[in-house]
């Protein structure tokens, strides 16, 4: 299974993600797709991503043209261009998949459900938040609008 996510750099709440059996272009695209969905981001947004060959396809880069998001891209084999990402593909590792073997794809996907939805963005502390979690931090931002949990 692969996973892609889309993650808030200012709050590190992971706010978009999809997994598949594939790392084609649908897969990123469908991440975008439900972070623009719960986001419903302004103009002027930038998505920053690793040079993968999903997020340079030509899928991904028309979704972000039509929603007028500006694509960033890491320097080549310069990982800590994406260190947010890294850091948090290597939290979900080291808490939850090299912790567990699951039997189906199924409890696979719900358990990586639990950890980022309920776990990682609601009661996991982040030391770079002042040891809030994403949600407290939300929370807590100028004109901050309520949200749906």
């Amino acid at each position: 299974m692969y996973l892609a996510t889309v993650i808030d750099l200012a709050s590190r709440r992971v706010v978009g993600w999809a997994m598949a059996d594939h790392m084609r272009a649908d897969l990123v695209c469908e991440a975008l797709e439900m972070a623009l969905s719960w986001r419903r981001p302004v103009a002027r947004l930038i998505f920053h991503s690793d040079r993968g060959s999903q997020n340079n396809s030509a899928r991904f880069r028309q979704l972000l043209a039509a929603h007028g998001i500006r694509q960033s891209l890491s320097r080549p084999r310069q990982v800590w261009d994406n260190a947010v990402v890294e850091a948090f593909y290597s939290t979900l590792k080291v808490e939850l998949v090299h912790r567990y073997v699951w039997a189906t794809r199924a409890q696979a996907r719900h358990a990586i459900f639990d950890f980022i939805e309920v776990f990682y963005n609601r009661q996991r502390l982040h030391s770079t938040l002042a040891y809030r979690t994403p949600a407290e931090y939300e929370a807590c931002l100028p004109g901050a609008a309520p949200r749906a949990a």
